[in-house]
């Protein structure tokens, strides 16, 4: 419960809760805010008189108000923390268009041990030994189950960047620099041209697309279950990826910040017909999918749609999807209903025809507020549902195979082989999670991020498909060759 405090043990049985008393003023005190959708969570050290502090004050004071750089400096929380305050307090408070903290967002509450604080009374302390130090925590939970869709994307972005511009124009520069020299490069930075404006766009789109389209970071590493713009665009700059949805909204982070005017787009494999956007919106409010599978193919897939003096569609996002990058009537071909186009798209073993619709920007954008926010598994659903696994690249997929029995595991096996012998393609399918096979070896000396990734993910994937489905499963691993075998 404590791991993000400075100096507590890594595993919580080392800690042992209890109300703190009056002789325990002088130990050192924690504030720790956890959110309960998201579980992203923050601990930092206090100033001992203010654990007294009535909640309003105390959040005012500690997360509202505060320097997450002062933090940081005086030590009181560790970068990791830094990172969730950040994000909880977007949840928190509402956002200007220029990414400044507003007023409380309504329908927040916060609890402790299952009871609810009263704004204008005090937190309850708790004494905790961590290493057989006694130190005092007010440990509080976010309940925000009452809050509907609330986030100034403009803000949120304009936040976002500000909170690290020299990572991210390095990530920009180093794009295009890759495709130009670096005089060349300075003048498309300045985006004086609808060329300049084009090439711009182009070099960040490669970039991305040719980032690591996977799952796996969501089980290794920092293990957002979902990641935002920044933090995918921070994610690819580490050598690692993101699946479609969040490789579209890096993209797009980075260019709102340019001033590039675009909107989000929905795309999905054989719906050429309308987006029925009464029905996804009521999607989005009941989170009942019963019946709806044919509705959510529209938002299977996303890409992003520039408005330049002529429409520019690009799709970025890899994972065996073309490159889309088509400027004015080659753009609108794929998105004017009464000439519309499709693109051909073989992601693993199924062709597909993906078709791109033009929608309420706020439906967009509330889908990606439902995958953060709402959708708890939304870790498992691209894994699992979807059945993208935990990488794909265009010579192989590599997806986790969970079970209970051998019996089990012997349906799967069975499944996976008929499926790779129907294409003569090369399978390697095991109950242990090893990458100890030919195509293994040559996914680790190609991609030895991946790989390691990958090998790093089964402990949580294994823990969070658990907390959903029940004890008692095992896992193991299914490479799939992309390319068929060689006669």
């Amino acid at each position: 419960m404590l791991d993000d405090l400075t100096h507590t043990p890594k595993t919580n049985e080392a800690l042992h809760a209890q109300p703190a008393t009056r002789s325990d003023q002088s130990a050192p005190a924690f504030l720790q805010l956890t959110d309960v959708l998201t579980e992203r969570r923050f601990a930092v050290r206090i100033d001992p008189d203010d654990s007294s502090l009535v909640l309003n004050n105390l959040m005012a004071k500690y997360v509202q108000r505060c320097s997450v750089k002062a933090y940081l400096a005086e030590n009181r929380m560790t970068p990791a923390s830094a990172n969730a305050l950040t994000s909880i307090q977007e949840y928190l408070y509402h956002l200007s268009d220029l990414g400044a903290l507003q007023g409380p967002v309504h329908g927040v509450a916060f609890r402790q041990h299952d009871q609810f604080v009263a704004h204008e009374e005090p937190p309850t302390v708790a004494r905790v030994i961590a290493d057989g130090t006694p130190i005092r925590v007010i440990d509080i939970a976010i309940d925000r189950n009452a809050v509907g869709y609330e986030l100034n994307w403009k803000g949120f972005h304009r936040r976002r960047w500000d909170k690290n511009p020299t990572a991210h124009t390095r990530f920009i520069l180093e794009a295009i620099e890759a495709q130009n020299t670096p005089e060349e490069a300075r003048r498309i930075m300045n985006l004086e041209s609808q060329g300049d404006k084009i090439q711009f766009i182009r070099a960040i789109a490669q970039r991305i697309w040719h980032s690591d389209f996977e799952s796996y970071s969501r089980f290794s590493g920092a293990k957002l279950r979902y990641k935002t713009g920044d933090e995918t665009v921070a994610n690819i700059q580490a050598g690692r990826g993101g699946i479609c949805s969040e490789k579209v909204q890096a993209l797009k982070f980075l260019t709102d910040a340019y001033g590039l005017e675009s909107e989000y787009i929905l795309v999905g494999p054989e719906i050429p017909d309308r987006p029925p956007e009464d029905t996804l919106r009521q999607l989005l409010e009941t989170f009942d999918f019963s019946f709806s599978k044919r509705h959510m193919r529209y938002w299977q897939h996303l890409a992003v749609l520039y408005h330049l003096d002529d429409p520019l569609l690009v799709d970025a996002t890899n994972g065996n999807i073309p490159f889309l990058f088509e400027q004015g009537t080659n753009a609108t071909k794929y998105l004017d209903y009464d000439q519309k186009i499709s693109l051909p798209v073989k992601m693993a073993l199924v062709p597909e025809n993906f078709y791109y619709h033009q929608a309420s920007q706020r439906l967009a954008q509330d889908l990606y507020y439902a995958m953060e926010h709402f959708i708890q598994e939304i870790d498992l659903v691209q894994v699992f549902d979807n059945e993208l696994g935990l990488y794909i690249d265009d010579q192989l997929l590599v997806a986790p195979i969970v079970y209970k029995t051998e019996a089990e595991y012997d349906d799967i096996n069975s499944d996976y082989v008929q499926a790779c012998d129907a294409q003569g393609l090369e399978c390697s399918i095991t109950q242990s999670w090893t990458l100890d096979s030919q195509l293994g070896d040559e996914l680790q000396r190609r991609n030895p991020i991946a790989a390691q990734a990958i090998q790093e993910s089964k402990e949580h994937l294994l823990a969070r498909y658990q907390h959903f489905e029940g004890e008692g499963h095992s896992a193991g691993l299914a490479l799939i060759g992309l390319s068929p075998r060689q006669a």
